[in-house]
């Protein structure tokens, strides 16, 4: 009835372009407001508002890529071969965000917003085909699910890297120096993520296209599709939460260990916890065979919730074991949701097609990162905000109301926005029609072979 499986060559090298886009992202997500603030020398205030501008500004162009894609037509197909065009553009633009030129405080303002804007832009530009030629290499939602979790297995190892890796390297590479720290890590993550996409373009395939014979999506299909795709519209505002929450959190880890908990030593080790996401990851195909994908969620979302108050009752004990045992019950959760997130845009593209007949698979698993734009950049600003309102000082000891910021952008926000995105789930229903409507996909395949 399906297509036959995917090879392991092929879904490995699939799950490398996401190492490779997870070195740049975990990077930004991380330790961006931490290089703007601790090392390039730029105020909390002024950095929450250019993370929330350039994701505001930055968020449209997923869709636009999406629908570049949709229009694409090479002998490579129609997402691969951004891969190929884009690796090297962005490796270089990657670079230069993380470089220190010595310029005024203006102009460092300036600098910071042109290469954050730039790397964005191209961020998008290469990984929304990632996300988008998923639907491509198989019309089967279980093989979809083992070639996702391939793919989050290589992106936890790509923001593994990041967390345990990165720190130690800045102070290997820059021997005391920030700036020429972070620089020369930089440059490694970069020269590897350019080789990982190129693999990722010589060993990853299209092969499932659209029913339709119509080969050009005009603006007024895609608003058709939309409006008739409520699933999809859901995984829209769910993306914009979970990222918001994500955001928040991960930048906020560096503040939170050196001012409230007092180890700043343990940074690195809470970071690289997150490798632990692989273990939950792992299950998601068994668990897909037995649970819907909604209550996946719901489940994940409980669990991270629930490891964020073990590290919030951790901090009142000054306990390092219920501290990380609060680190790995949210990454556990984190490993459930981020495989069935994926997975779940990628079925509303078929959802688009049952309804109206039109595969928008560029335009619909692109239009999501609009969410996680706005919702990256709104949770940078809140980080930002957050410290500027608490009265921060880098390096310094912390006030009251500062240590009281950096708390609830790193538990009390992340915990309220779990709670926003399981009610989001509610309205999630493709669940209940997904077996009838690949059976009904698949019998118009096989009209359309057989005219």
């Amino acid at each position: 009835m399906f297509d036959k499986q995917t090879s392991w060559k092929e879904r490995i090298s699939y799950g490398l372009s996401d190492t490779a886009s997870n070195f740049v992202f975990a990077m930004i997500s991380t330790y961006l407001i931490y290089f703007y603030t601790d090392v390039f020398g730029i105020g909390a205030a002024t950095v929450g508002t250019l993370f929330l501008v350039t994701r505001c500004i930055d968020a449209f162009d997923g869709p636009v890529f999406g629908i570049l894609i949709d229009r694409t037509n090479t002998r490579w197909g129609k997402s691969r071969p951004y891969f190929l065009w884009l690796a090297i553009p962005l490796a270089v633009v990657f670079v230069l965000t993380f470089t220190t030129p010595d310029l005024s405080l203006t102009g460092k303002i300036v600098y910071a917003y042109i290469t954050y804007m730039m790397l964005s832009f191209l961020y998008s530009a290469i990984n929304v085909p990632v996300t988008s030629i998923l639907p491509s290499l198989s019309s089967s939602p279980k093989e979809r699910t083992v070639i996702v979790t391939v793919r989050m297995i290589f992106a936890a190892i790509g923001s593994a890297v990041v967390s345990i890796c990165v720190l130690p390297m800045v102070d290997l590479l820059g021997q005391g120096d920030k700036q020429k720290g972070f620089f020369w890590t930089v440059v490694i993550l970069a020269i590897f993520a350019g080789i990982f996409f190129f693999i990722a373009f010589k060993n990853v395939r299209e092969k499932v296209g659209s029913i339709s014979d119509k080969e050009k999506i005009e603006f007024k299909d895609l608003l058709l599709v939309m409006r008739k795709n409520k699933p999809w519209i859901a995984m829209v505002i769910f993306a914009f939460i979970y990222f918001l929450v994500f955001t928040i959190k991960m930048q906020s880890t560096m503040y939170y260990m050196t001012y409230n908990f007092g180890r700043p030593d343990l940074a690195a080790a809470i970071l690289g916890v997150s490798t632990l996401s692989i273990v939950a990851t792992i299950c998601v195909p068994k668990l897909a065979s037995i649970f819907t994908k909604r209550a996946m969620m719901l489940v994940g979302l409980g669990i991270f919730g629930l490891g964020q108050l073990v590290v919030w009752i951790s901090s009142g004990n000054d306990s390092v074991i219920l501290l990380f045992t609060g680190a790995i019950v949210g990454v556990l959760g984190l490993g459930l949701i981020q495989p069935v997130l994926f997975t779940m845009v990628a079925d509303t593209v078929d959802y688009g097609e049952w309804k109206t007949g039109i595969r928008a698979q560029g335009f619909l698993p692109s239009a999501p990162t609009m969410g996680v734009k706005i919702g990256m950049g709104v949770g940078g600003a809140i980080s930002g905000w957050l410290l500027s309102a608490g009265g921060y000082v880098p390096n310094q000891t912390q006030s009251a109301s500062a240590l009281m910021a950096i708390e609830w952008s790193y538990i009390w926000v992340p915990i309220i926005g779990v709670i926003l995105a399981a009610g989001v789930m509610m309205f999630y229903n493709l669940d209940k029609v997904n077996d009838v409507m690949t059976r009904e996909l698949e019998a118009r395949k096989h009209v359309k072979e057989e005219m």
